[in-house]
């Protein structure tokens, strides 16, 4: 069985991982420009970022990138052959606002999406668009410590409207915030936050930015609904379900702490309010959020229309001391190692059945429409004398993965409205800030060092995905 004539197969790239330029046209830094690779520490630095923005390094990987900027036309006339319907995309907030705070927007920011864009539809390409991709204005980084200060929810709201007035007949499917989730254990990749892991006050400010996050969703959902009420507006969090790792009730009931703790963003932008759990959980925490008259109103009358979500691996806890001894690096979530899956250089171990288990417990909280954004495999890839990639390994994952998918589809009942291989083309990567963990089906020539000369080659998954797409759609 095929899924309906308008399941959106694409791809996924991010502003920050994938168009370079970090100074062109107007444009000012924002906080990943300000991260180095993985050779100079990204990870400690994220995790205790210190004076990030007067700290030197030798190398910064997403000022860069890919140069998506100057190559846009070419790669999107690319991924055309592959026969993808959709391609998400996400916005430079310092393309439009360059330090956040300006009357009005940058125009040659405006022009570079609007003709971005454009050119995705000329080629039937639905653009899917995040507002806030792990993004945000240097200078509102060190004037309010960003996501920090209440002050960004209308300073979002400003930026939010003027790209959805913008390209209100050019993009329908937006998000507002890439892996809402994620600010709480990736503060400054996820909030712009110059807030120590190791902080006494870390959950305090953590979950405050969160709140004032949730807020700007809500406004942008409101605004965007106003402009055009076509549009729909979705959220986006980091998915994986947690499994206990026995039948221990102990275990049990860890795994379904776990899983509440992570699906406390959603919960707001999907329910519109905060659950009772998270309200224990903060008061146990001794945190207080900065709520103001009105909030708990404007969440709960603008809640998001679908949930958007990225899925690499399913999670694993216990409470077992012998147990906790046994951790995978699971990309920033501390997880367990399972020893029935294969697990990746980078820590991700692979679960097709968790994408499906997944979306069974998404739907069966929220009962709104599912939209994978993200899935996609890691790797090293090796390029040929011949310009040929062969990657039989992705294929694998993919195929896997996508069967499990239209099994919740098609045998579970659960409404997916698409399936969008993550860095469809090679790009930095968030977490590593790598060019050789490569997730695409296209080749890009840099690697780590930042050498290369960007040239792009087809994968042999590239051929595999184009006819996926074909024998879903057409045959």
């Amino acid at each position: 069985m095929k899924l309906k004539s308008d399941f959106l197969w694409g791809g996924a790239l991010a502003a920050n991982q994938c168009e370079g330029a970090w100074q062109e046209d107007g444009r000012l830094p924002a906080s990943a420009d300000f991260l180095p690779d993985a050779a100079h520490g990204r990870w400690n630095a994220m995790l205790h970022p210190g004076n990030i923005l007067e700290t030197r390094y030798d190398y910064y990987p997403s000022r860069e990138a890919i140069d998506f900027y100057h190559r846009y036309k070419e790669d999107i006339r690319l991924l055309a052959e592959s026969g993808i319907k959709a391609l998400r995309l996400s916005i430079s907030w310092t393309r439009i606002y360059p330090t956040g705070e300006e009357n009005a927007p940058n125009e040659d920011g405006l022009r570079f999406y609007e003709e971005l864009f454009t050119e995705c539809r000329r080629y039937g390409i639905e653009p899917v668009v995040t507002l806030c991709h792990f993004d945000v204005p240097e200078a509102l980084i060190r004037k309010y410590g960003a996501w920090a200060d209440r002050r960004l929810i209308a300073l979002y709201e400003k930026y939010a409207a003027t790209v959805f007035d913008r390209y209100r007949n050019l993009v329908k499917y937006w998000m507002t915030f890439n892996e809402i989730n994620m600010i709480t254990h990736i503060p400054y990749l996820g909030g712009g936050l110059l807030v120590d892991k190791d902080d006494p006050e870390f959950n305090q400010i953590v979950y405050n930015a969160a709140h004032n996050q949730l807020v700007a969703s809500a406004c942008a959902v409101r605004i965007g609904k106003k402009i055009n009420p076509n549009f729909r507006i979705g959220c986006m969090m980091a998915a994986g379900s947690f499994y206990p790792y026995s039948c221990n009730p102990n275990d049990v009931m860890e795994a379904r702490i776990s899983n509440n703790k992570n699906y406390i963003f959603p919960d707001v932008q999907l329910n519109g309010c905060y659950s009772g759990f998270a309200r224990n959980y903060f008061a146990k925490l001794g945190i207080t959020l900065d709520e103001q008259p009105g909030d708990d109103e404007l969440l709960a009358q603008n809640t998001c229309d679908f949930l958007g979500f990225s899925y690499y691996s399913s999670r694993l806890i216990s409470t077992d001391p012998e147990h906790l001894k046994n951790v995978a690096d699971g990309n920033a979530i501390t997880t367990l190692r399972n020893p029935y899956l294969q697990i990746t250089k980078w820590g991700r171990q692979i679960d097709p059945v968790g994408l499906r288990v997944t979306m069974n417990d998404l739907y069966d909280r929220y009962h709104k429409p599912l939209f994978i954004v993200e899935n996609g495999l890691g790797v090293e890839d090796t390029l040929e004398v011949d310009g040929s990639v062969h990657d039989p390994y992705r294929v694998e994952y993919l195929d896997a993965h996508i069967t499990q998918m239209k099994k919740a589809v098609l045998e579970d009942g659960i409404p997916c409205m698409g399936y969008l291989v993550w860095g469809i083309i090679d790009l930095v990567s968030a977490g590593g800030g790598e060019m050789d963990k490569r997730y695409g089906l296209v080749y890009v020539n840099k690697h780590n060092d930042g050498t290369g000369d960007l040239a792009r080659y087809k994968k042999d998954s590239f051929g595999w995905y184009a006819q996926k797409i074909r024998e879903e759609c057409y045959e």
